[in-house]
């Protein structure tokens, strides 16, 4: 059997069902097939569930330290209810699938079918035993976290970021392999729930594309509430234990094995693309499986796109959305769209939190131009002191001729709301003079960019 429609997508994450509400109000019949959970990873074990678990244990450790703001909160420790913590992330789950899925019920001439797509000709696709085709196909099948060969791995039953979500007992050492993004998050919201925790990073610092002042500010405020990092781990095992699990490290200090009761894996994401028959269609991929796409994200096949996390141009939720808005914006609306006019920002959500756009310092001194460069201390910002939260700095970095800003990174106390404001002024293409004479709003984190900036200085 086979059935024809105007456009089929593959994937119902974040561009998806966006794509779908344009195709389908432009008039197109459109299948959107699904083969797991509507809403991809941010809706079911990435952005919705994992913030909810982190303001959770913003919330025990802000009870911790009641006492610094006057205010009581009873005798004893801060207690953790983990069920109660899961359920509320599953109920936000659940709503945000939900709303998702009405959604997509909703679109006249759209057709959701559950079951595994896999290509079996150009822009021809089989799932559930029937043959679909469509002029148009457009591939939105994400990633999941990828499982690195580690000796002795298949010995023990570890963690990823989707199988830590749901869990309703806490571990009593979490060891987290990863120092980046994904293990960080979770390392500091474990120690917020009163785990021990301990971080192991093969690298020789933790996020190391980051700076090194970056790196150097955030392992410092996380060992502060006690997580052990093990950096420089440059032979990792995982092995059964008595206690749970044995990682090997091999580190040039400290143990060389770390023994806790449960074991995080958090090393970096692969694509979904190894099961679609991509072959089939004349699809190219790279080394790492993700799919080859030119600038208007259109890949090796004709007829064929790629959005978000499987094309490799990005893994985050608003790179996946800016993916949809660049297709639809250019075969709807005869624009001219493209991934390299992206000015790429995006946050680590510990707390405080990091917002980055653009260069980092190091990517700007290596491009070779005049650099102008300022940092402050957010103990020199009056509302990190009114809160009590004055960990981190605001750094940027402008080109010395052209007085565009190439980039800025805000690690304090609502670094990833206040980074907006240096993102919409790149992509506005303004330069620094026209920021500095904003009036920003006080007691605000913003209002200290345009002090910022006038702080800008040759770099050394």
């Amino acid at each position: 059997m086979s059935r024809s429609f105007d456009a089929i997508i593959v994937g119902a994450g974040q561009a998806g069902p966006a794509l779908a509400a344009r195709l389908t109000a432009a008039g197109k019949t459109v299948a959107i097939i699904e083969r797991h959970l509507v809403g991809g990873t941010c809706v079911n074990t990435g952005c919705k569930p994992t913030k909810t678990l982190v303001a959770s244990a913003y919330a025990a450790h802000l009870a911790r330290r009641g006492a610094e703001y006057g205010v009581g909160v009873g005798v004893g420790q801060v207690s953790i209810d983990m069920p109660v913590v899961a359920a509320r992330a599953r109920r936000v789950i659940m709503d945000s699938r939900k709303g998702n899925e009405d959604w997509l019920a909703s679109m006249p001439g759209l057709e959701l079918i559950r079951g595994h797509a896999r290509f079996v000709g150009p822009r021809r696709i089989e799932v559930n035993g029937e043959t679909l085709e469509a002029p148009q196909v457009f591939l939105n099948v994400g990633g999941r976290a990828r499982v690195p060969d580690f000796p002795g791995l298949d010995e023990v039953d570890y963690l990823t970021n989707s199988t830590i979500i749901p869990l309703e007992s806490l571990p009593s050492h979490l060891v987290v392999v990863g120092g980046s993004y994904i293990g960080l998050e979770f390392a500091q919201m474990y120690r917020r729930f009163g785990c021990e925790v301990t971080v192991v990073e093969m690298g020789p610092r933790l996020i190391g594309r980051e700076d090194e002042d970056v790196s150097a500010e955030v392992r410092s405020f996380l060992e502060d509430e006690g997580i052990t990092v093990r950096t420089g781990a440059c032979c990792i095992t995982v092995h059964k234990d008595p206690a749970g699990v044995r990682v090997g490290v091999d580190c040039s200090e400290g143990a060389p094995q770390v023994v806790g009761s449960h074991v995080l894996l958090a090393v970096g994401r692969r694509p979904n693309t190894d099961d679609l028959g991509l072959d089939a269609a004349g699809i190219a991929t790279d080394k790492h499986g993700y799919i080859e796409v030119d600038d208007h994200l259109k890949t090796s096949a004709d007829g064929v796109w790629a959005m978000g996390d499987c094309n490799g141009k990005g893994a985050f939720t608003h790179t996946a959305w800016n993916d949809y808005e660049i297709v639809a914006a250019n075969l709807l609306d005869g624009e001219e769209r493209k991934v390299s006019d992206r000015i790429p920002g995006y946050a680590l959500y510990v707390d405080p939190p990091l917002g980055r756009v653009g260069m980092t310092e190091t990517q700007a001194r290596q491009s070779g131009r005049p650099l102008l460069v300022s940092k402050r201390m957010m103990t020199r910002v009056g509302r990190a002191v009114e809160k009590g939260e004055t960990r981190g700095f605001m750094k940027m970095v402008a080109d010395a001729e052209t007085k565009q800003i190439l980039g800025a990174a805000i690690l304090g106390v609502g670094g990833d709301e206040v980074v907006h404001g240096v993102l919409d002024m790149m992509n506005a293409k303004a330069d620094i003079g026209t920021y500095q004479w904003a009036v920003p709003i006080h007691p605000t984190v913003s209002e200290l960019i345009p002090t910022l900036i006038g702080d800008l200085k040759a770099a050394d």
